[in-house]
């Protein structure tokens, strides 16, 4: 059913880590993960957004995050956007949407502050 979240939170929580994992992999910069569990209108339990420094990068961290996922956990994403032009994608892996910008994207958007209210964790690259 879509926009419904499912209540486990130790797989969200595991997916995070592979997704970081995957990010990192390609030198994905500012990664941030926004913990939206306890916001009622979420539509996921967790954002993780990350920063390229090229459309190529882009594309090799949404392929690294994809062969990660699969690898570790036999998971694809049920849905991608955005891969056609690679400025911003989005991967939806249901309990977790990730969004991989270019750096010029991401600070015109400003995605994290739609979710104010969520709590941030922000990795070290």
């Amino acid at each position: 059913m879509a926009g419904k979240k499912k209540n486990n939170s130790t797989t969200s929580d595991l997916l995070a880590e592979i997704i970081v994992k995957g990010i990192e992999e390609k030198k994905g910069e500012n990664i941030t993960s926004l913990n939206l569990k306890n916001i009622k209108s979420a539509i996921c339990d967790y954002f993780i957004i990350c920063d390229a420094n090229s459309k190529t990068q882009v594309e090799a961290i949404c392929e690294s995050i994809e062969t990660e996922v699969k690898k570790a956990i036999g998971l694809r994403p049920h849905h991608i956007e955005g891969i056609g032009n690679s400025e911003w994608v989005l991967l939806d892996y249901f309990d977790i949407i990730v969004h991989v910008f270019l750096k010029e994207s991401r600070e015109f958007y400003k995605l994290e502050s739609t979710w104010a209210d969520a709590e941030f964790k922000r990795y070290q690259n």
